[in-house]
């Protein structure tokens, strides 16, 4: 099979970069090796980590359709209250960690729509379940990637003049012999405050295997899971207690924290005001991440809220899961841990008025569509990353480094993105780095490889460093990444150029800048602060 670009990996910077690819009048094969579109929005279950401007600026169009998308669907078939239906910036789950907490199977919906008229003209064509699993070049150039299908083993090749590597991993780096960094880089290296003195490649955020949870009456307490005992037990050094408990660093300050876990609290969802910027919003675990809050619609519509469990408790960090042979135990002992949590929390959990566990929790697999009750897919956090023409440091955009100043103002901008740097425990045994970083932008020479010419990163597998992936890794981000990489491409196929002489020409890149500006691409901020 062929197309103007191949897309490889279906998550979130895949479908970006498909759509900008079609929409320029190109066409595309896109793969994805999960039954879901969507990556970390869908089939891993993760509501999306938004900055505090999300509803004013900072975010594609293209993106901001795909939230008010999810808002419409909601208007036009959930049984809302008259008030829920009316509000403006709608928040379905009234979570504490975003302005738009939903459940996954309404963005697979939106998504699908925004794709359907190019599937239906046959300008796009999707591959599924169909995961990489070799690829050929020649010289510098990749000429074709061949594609298993997860089930069956059948395999295609597919080949194109630009293919972007839209994978949670980075897959396609490997494969097509592309230079690329994993891990922690060296301080001596990078410069970078929190980076240590020499490399850790194998030191990589925890991955998590999410799942979705309401509280109803009776007892739905299983069978206990098989290593239950090893991860009710276990403790981390950093932890000050066990994992399995309500205490927890706190990330901002690493100090210890009580979390408390309420379920169906008798709260007026239309008060809830997410903002990062004030809070972290995980003190209240029910609350942090609830993707249905049952008071937005009509009683008797939902008997619970639905919570989605991505907390520091089913972090796992026992082993990474990239360019190691045992990846595959740790991301089933990943899967244990959470399906312990799970049982945790129905058995053992301390409650408020002194007893212990919820009976009344049930694991919802059957909103997130897998067969173990788990999202289909584990949470990545971290990925191979590109070896760039220009990398991303904390320095660029600490708020301790920079100051006022704000973010290094990149000539070469191809987006904007804002989170602070968050990274989670990692395999190395390291507490949680998260640092305030100021609002920045996405330099196009992060997009480009120091040696290939025709393969572009689309996900997380940018030229950022291990600590700044900590803020460029989330949703938002994501997705102006993919849709500059597609638009890049397809701008190059238009005008017989690289991508390497778009950031390199001056001429060249003041034109592509306009194109991304005419697609509804912001590559700048306002006078703002980080946070």
């Amino acid at each position: 099979m062929d197309a103007d670009v191949l897309v490889i990996g279906g998550g979130l910077g895949g479908v970006a970069a498909a759509l900008s690819v079609l929409r320029s009048g190109r066409s595309v094969v896109m793969t994805e090796e999960f039954d879901w579109l969507g990556g970390q929005l869908t089939s891993q279950a993760v509501p999306p980590d938004e900055h505090t401007w999300v509803e004013q600026f900072g975010v594609t169009a293209s993106y901001r359709a795909l939230r008010e998308g999810i808002r419409d669907y909601y208007r036009r078939y959930y049984p809302l209250t008259a008030k829920s239906l009316a509000a403006k910036e709608l928040n379905p789950g009234a979570g504490y960690v975003s302005k738009l907490c939903h459940e996954p199977r309404v963005a697979v919906a939106v998504l699908e729509s925004m794709l359907a008229p190019y599937r239906a003209s046959r300008r796009l064509q999707v591959l599924q379940p169909y995961r990489p699993v070799a690829a050929s070049n020649e010289g510098d150039r990749v000429t074709s990637v061949v594609v298993e299908h997860r089930d069956t083993g059948d395999q295609l090749t597919l080949t194109a003049p630009y293919v972007l590597d839209a994978t949670e991993t980075g897959e396609l780096l490997p494969l097509t012999n592309t230079e690329y960094v994993t891990g922690f880089e060296a301080q001596s290296t990078t410069g970078e405050p929190s980076a240590p003195a020499e490399a850790q490649p194998l030191n990589m955020q925890a991955v998590s295997y999410c799942f979705a949870v309401d509280h109803v009456d009776g007892d739905h307490v299983g069978d206990k899971p098989a290593n239950y005992a090893f991860w009710r037990n276990y403790q981390p050094p950093f932890w000050g207690d066990r994992l399995l408990s309500w205490q927890a660093p706190d990330p901002r300050t690493l100090k210890i924290a009580r979390r408390t876990f309420t379920p169906n609290p008798d709260d007026d969802p239309l008060a809830v005001v997410a903002d990062q910027r004030r809070t972290g919003g995980d003190m209240n675990l029910w609350t942090f991440r609830r993707i249905a809050a049952r008071q937005h619609f009509l009683p008797g519509a939902y008997d619970s809220d639905i919570c989605l469990v991505n907390w520091p408790m089913v972090d796992y960090f026992e082993g990474p899961v990239i360019d190691v042979p045992d990846a595959g135990r740790h991301l089933q002992a990943a899967k244990e841990l959470s399906q312990a949590v799970f049982y945790w929390l129905q058995t053992e959990a301390p409650r408020p008025d002194g007893g212990t566990g919820f009976p009344g929790l049930r694991m919802r697999g059957d909103l997130l569509e897998s067969t173990d009750g788990l999202a289909q897919a584990p949470y990545i956090r971290e990925s191979r990353r590109i070896a760039a023409e220009y990398t991303i440091v904390e320095q660029d955009l600490s708020v301790a480094v920079r100051g006022s100043r704000g973010a290094v103002e990149y000539d070469d901008s191809v987006g904007v993105g804002m989170y602070r740097i968050d990274l989670h425990p990692s395999t190395g045994g390291d507490n949680y780095i998260d640092v305030a970083s100021s609002p920045f932008r996405i330099p196009l020479g992060a997009l480009i490889p120091q040696r290939v010419e025709n393969l572009l990163p689309a996900n997380k597998n940018l030229g950022t460093t291990h600590i700044t992936n900590g803020c460029y890794r989330l949703h938002p981000v994501e997705w102006n990444v993919g849709e500059a990489a597609g638009l890049l491409a397809a701008f190059c196929l238009d005008r017989g150029v690289t991508p390497r002489a778009v950031r390199n020409t001056p001429a060249l890149l003041s034109d592509f800048q306009a194109r991304l500006v005419a697609q509804g691409v912001e590559l700048s901020w306002p006078a703002i602060s980080g946070y």
